[in-house]
């Protein structure tokens, strides 16, 4: 056997990848692809989904040659044709819309991006302005802050962005966060909203879901003994994004996101020995398989699984899907 580094005897260049578990699709994400794959086969095509279902090319192009038709909003859906709302969760104005339309709807939100919404909705009732730790912009947060009236909900990206908030009533306030977060850097968040709101209310359970944490202390396990880190994602998937910033930190500068094998830039592999790769909760399992026989076509490939947990989770479908 070659040593660590060496040629091995067909005259590629040795090759350890250490593969993260868990990675890839989450429950969230096989559930809300589940509802519309249900729905072409209970419905028949096309069945309409406001937004990508979750944040990959390749599940939405799946999905679009089985006869689903993806749009940006409602105004876009024609009339007696079942719609789904993607799981990143959407306003209370967009249902709102659909049953004024008479439209069939079906919402995939994501089960715990539906509890931070019943959590802020709950803080709301009780009179405290919510914080809401996100990236602007992002369709969760949008969904999450359309749950609520307008000035209802501050949002807050960065440590520094506390020191500025303005908020009615500084001892009357609760936080809720984007479930797809860096845990670091939203544990400093928070730790920064308690020092200047000591009063503040938290969730009664983390809104950082269990696959996030649990793929990013994965991908923490093994950064510092690996040369170079692939996370397979897309570049619009927050939680993948993180997935590279966490690597960079935890020890392995080169860390890089690809969406297919087809990206990876193999010069900037150079000298590489030992890769870590990993995948974000809305990749499926298919593209890392595709950069795992990219790589075999130019080294000799060492699999090593790297597994920091199990994951058993899963949600149900709604009733009306559950038969079909």
């Amino acid at each position: 056997m070659p040593e660590d580094g060496g040629a091995a005897g067909n005259g590629r260049p040795a090759l350890t990848i250490r593969l993260t578990s868990p990675r890839g699709f989450c429950a969230g994400v096989d559930r809300a692809i589940l509802i519309v794959e249900r729905a072409l086969e209970k419905y028949g095509p096309p069945v309409y989904v406001r937004h990508e279902i979750v944040h990959n090319r390749f599940v939405v192009e799946s999905l679009e040659a089985k006869g689903a038709v993806f749009v940006e909003e409602l105004d876009a859906v024609p009339n007696g044709v079942p719609v789904v709302f993607s799981a990143h969760g959407v306003p209370k104005s967009v249902p709102a819309e659909a049953e004024r339309r008479g439209l069939f709807y079906l919402d995939a939100t994501c089960p715990l991006v539906s509890k931070v919404h019943n959590e802020a909705e709950r803080h709301h009732r009780a009179g405290r302005q919510i914080v809401l730790i996100g990236h602007a912009g992002h369709p969760e947060v949008v969904g999450t802050i359309g749950q609520l009236p307008d000035g209802a909900v501050v949002l807050v990206e960065t440590v520094e962005d506390v020191a500025r908030i303005a908020v009615g009533d500084p001892g009357n306030l609760a936080y809720a966060t984007q479930t797809t977060l860096s845990v670091d850097d939203t544990a400093a968040i928070v730790e920064a909203l308690r020092r200047r709101f000591p009063s503040i209310e938290g969730p009664r359970k983390e809104d950082i879901c269990y696959a996030t944490t649990n793929r990013q202390q994965a991908v923490k396990t093994i950064a510092a003994g690996c040369d170079a880190v692939l996370v397979v994602g897309a570049p619009n998937s927050s939680n993948s994004l993180r997935l590279v910033e966490v690597a960079q930190r935890a020890g392995c500068p080169r860390s890089a996101l690809v969406q297919r094998a087809a990206e990876i830039d193999w010069p900037w592999l150079d000298g590489v020995h030992r890769l870590g790769i990993s995948a974000g909760a809305s990749a499926p399992e298919a593209l890392v398989d595709e950069v795992i026989a990219a790589c075999r076509q130019r080294y000799d490939v060492t699999v090593e699984q790297v597994s920091v947990t199990e994951e058993n989770v899963s949600f149900r479908l709604p009733r009306v899907l559950e038969d079909a």
